[in-house]
């Protein structure tokens, strides 16, 4: 290299965006991703050991599938070369397979072939570069942002082991932005910067798992706010705000704020106030709530206010709980809308509720037995006890429905069922005083 291309190269280090600049060079820098980097797991054994066969990382952005490329590369004795599938055309591609085919023959050396954002890529690109991977002139890694099996042709996936990234947890994300804003020699040290712990919070939080958004953003927040009195630049969660682009809500995760909030949602669902219900949902979704919490709240809310009033509640909130989770943000906002508006409009009862508490405490401070007739009579030897004589089959009966004793003698005449007048209930009401008054 001479002196000029020494230059350039360090120039354009040093102006890179901080989140290129922190990319980890070797795996123990590697922050996140233990369920597939853990020192026991078999990428990290694989990389380690320069043992890595073709391989497709699948995650959403951010999540560090370029970065573990960039470690291969720095750790892998087989030459190693790059493309991205939004720009590279045919000739791209036959210029790699050339010098791969060069180096395996004249020098023994293996070639692995990072292709970023892989699902860019047609058929006949990928079709292209099959018959070089199953030979071995090429050691495939994948990128995509985008579910490979629908993405990538079966004969490359068949060929590969898929990996998949997860969104990085929020303390995942807070360790990466302090280890920015403290080195000196990649990152923003020499900038003297601190950060509050709310903000460093709120970074985390509307990161989204994505560490080039909190890395990108810490890093406008460095380069535009003025040195305080002390000499330091004061990240605050108002410089926080700004940077990433959202304005802040007041909603600590683990304080008032957070219980207040899920309680108001609640309770404006309870009491039948969906624009309240909704609003307070859009405060969560937009301060980071944790989507699946927010779905388990609905559920609970359907059976526990709503229950038999409209036994389609628990179904649609069911329902929405699964679709949020195998659809994710931001599509899941109208998943949940649609349950919370739904749930909310629902006539009311919490009989059902009233029914299982009332029932526990019978069962706490009553000592029962289970009538002779219900007992189980299926084994052998049950008839000489006695077990099960004189219970009577109420399919044999008109309606389906028969007179007989259920509860235990000790309390065979308390009710814990009170349906009431609203919505379904009142019919279920109407037909269990129509057969107790047989």
């Amino acid at each position: 290299m001479n002196l000029f291309d020494y230059m350039r190269t360090n120039t354009m280090k040093s102006e890179a965006p901080l989140a290129s600049r922190m990319r980890p060079a070797a795996l123990s820098e590697i922050v996140g991703q233990q369920h597939i980097l853990g020192k026991d797991k078999l990428l990290y054994r694989a990389i380690q050991a320069d043992k890595l066969g073709s391989v497709i990382f699948y995650g959403p952005p951010g999540t560090g599938k370029t970065t573990i490329a960039r470690v291969i590369a720095n750790t892998t004795s087989a030459e190693f070369t790059q493309l991205n599938a939004t720009t590279a055309g045919k000739k791209d591609m036959e210029e790699v397979v050339r010098q791969a085919k060069d180096s395996l023959g004249m020098y023994g050396k293996r070639t692995i072939l990072f292709v970023d954002e892989i699902h860019r890529f047609n058929k006949g690109q990928q079709d292209y570069l099959l018959p070089f991977v199953e030979d071995g002139t090429l050691i495939l890694i994948g990128a995509t942002t985008e579910n490979p099996y629908f993405e990538v042709n079966g004969a490359l996936l068949s060929r590969s082991i898929i990996f998949e990234l997860k969104a990085l947890e929020k303390e995942e994300i807070k360790s990466l932005l302090l280890r920015a804003l403290t080195d000196v020699e990649k990152g923003m040290g020499a900038y003297h910067g601190v950060i509050e712990e709310e903000a460093l919070d709120f970074l985390a939080d509307m990161a989204g798992g994505d560490a080039r958004n909190a890395l990108n953003a810490l890093e406008l927040g460095i380069l535009t706010t003025e040195c305080g009195p002390d000499g330091k630049i004061h990240i605050t969660l108002e410089v926080a705000s700004e940077c990433i682009q959202k304005k802040t809500v007041r909603y600590d995760k683990g304080g008032d704020n957070h219980y207040d909030t899920i309680s108001a949602f609640i309770k404006s669902m309870r009491g039948s106030d969906p624009d309240a219900a909704v609003f307070y949902l859009a405060k969560m979704l937009y301060a980071g709530e944790d989507i699946k919490f927010i779905a388990r709240r609905v559920m609970i809310c359907a059976s526990e206010d709503v229950g038999n009033a409209d036994p389609q509640a628990l179904p649609v909130a069911v329902s929405a709980a699964l679709a949020v989770e195998r659809v994710g943000m931001p599509e899941a906002q109208i998943i949940l809308s649609h349950a919370v508006s739904y749930v909310a409009s629902a006539p009311k009862s919490n009989a059902a509720c009233m029914a299982v508490s009332e029932a526990m405490e019978a069962v706490k401070s009553t000592t029962t037995s289970v009538p002779v007739h219900l007992q189980d009579r299926h084994y052998q030897g049950a008839g000489k006890l006695g077990r099960g004589a004189g219970y009577l089959y109420a399919h044999d009966y008109p309606e389906h429905y028969v007179k007989q004793q259920y509860l235990p003698d000790e309390i065979k005449d308390r009710t814990f069922y009170h349906p009431t007048d609203i919505g379904y209930e009142e019919e279920i009401k109407r037909r269990l005083n129509r057969l107790r008054n047989r």
